[in-house]
């Protein structure tokens, strides 16, 4: 199992741009995709983004792409997701995520793909 850690949520104006942090520890970091999910007030979790855990291959959800950013530092064990250009309907709780599955040949985007949640960190984008 491993733990994860978000920081970097916060309030921020239409247009701006913040950058979420997930620290990984517990197990080998960079054997496992990692992933991006959120959820806002009233709405089911829905995926974001992820990164595969070898060759930094990405994958977005429409409503993101181009905008937001997903990669990984191997050596800190950690995970970021850049957001530019939010938007008001990004306001949701973001949550991370590590892959279930060691040395994942593809990139997993289901919930249940993944085993090991951070605890959220709230993202409000206001006008």
């Amino acid at each position: 199992q491993v733990q994860l850690v978000e920081s970097g949520g916060g309030l921020v104006q239409a247009g701006g741009s913040l950058r979420l942090s997930c620290a990984a520890s517990g197990r080998t970091f960079s054997n496992y995709a990692m992933g991006w999910f959120r959820q806002a007030p009233g709405k089911e979790r829905e995926f974001v983004a992820a990164i595969r855990w070898s060759d930094g291959r990405t994958i977005y959800t429409d409503s993101v792409k181009g905008r937001f950013t997903i990669s990984r530092d191997n050596a800190k064990n950690t995970a970021y997701l850049q957001m530019n250009s939010l938007k008001l309907e990004d306001t949701a709780v973001y949550y991370c995520a590590a892959d279930r599955t060691q040395l994942r040949a593809g990139i997993p985007t289901g919930q249940a793909d993944f085993g090991s949640w951070g605890q959220g960190t709230q993202v409000t984008v206001s006008s």
